[in-house]
């Protein structure tokens, strides 16, 4: 039997190994993208190993989020979309909204509201448990990550430089997006790998 020393040390220490595991759960750039494989929107699996040898966008999504009102309303997003899958690219929109929370959708209302709003994705993530949002610690609609052909994470965070949900902006900003494409297709690294996400907090289940 633990006496109260030892318990209280115990569940500090316990405290600390879930700190730690909680630290270490985010994507890390220059790491191996945390694997998986979730239902699409079509009903079909979607796995990032599939698209090794590709360069693949994660693209994290509300459809409700003024933020990312601005970037489809405006058809940024769906040009992103359009010019990057045509030079051989993915792009996968992840859907992390929980049951009942702002921006859950089942498959085939996503598929139609993407119909709405010109979206061209290659697939729909459908995230509703948040276990691959949570697995690359995505916070906010839009964050938008970078998967290189080896599967290496090269970027992630804001899609540009103005946390606005102001359409105005958007061509005011340096665009995070276009920069890293043209940095790849260049054979350099990505000189800004690591930006501040802007948007609404994604609605995770807790």
């Amino acid at each position: 039997m633990l006496t109260v020393p030892l318990l209280r040390r115990s569940l500090i220490g316990l405290a600390a190994f879930g700190l730690s595991l909680t630290a270490h759960a985010a994507a890390e750039i220059g790491q191996p993208a945390p694997a998986f494989t979730a239902q699409g929107a079509d009903g079909k699996p979607v796995s990032l190993a599939a698209f090794k040898g590709k360069t693949v966008v994660l693209e994290w999504t509300n459809h409700e989020c003024p933020f990312v009102v601005k970037h489809y309303e405006s058809g940024n997003i769906p040009a992103l979309q359009k010019e990057f899958t045509a030079k051989g690219a993915v792009w996968l929109q992840v859907i992390s909204s929980a049951p009942e929370k702002q921006g859950h959708v089942d498959g085939a209302s996503a598929i139609k509201i993407n119909g709405f709003r010109n979206a061209v994705p290659t697939a729909v993530v459908l995230d509703p448990d948040g276990k691959v949002g949570k697995a690359y610690g995505a916070q906010t609609t839009p964050h938008l990550y970078i998967v290189d052909p080896t599967g290496v994470l090269v970027y992630k965070g804001g899609i540009d430089s103005i946390p606005s949900a102001n359409k105005g902006d958007i061509a005011k900003a340096d665009n995070y997006v276009k920069l890293a494409f043209s940095d790849l297709a260049a054979g350099r690294k990505v000189a800004h790998a690591s930006t501040k996400p802007y948007g609404c907090s994604i609605k995770y289940a807790d």
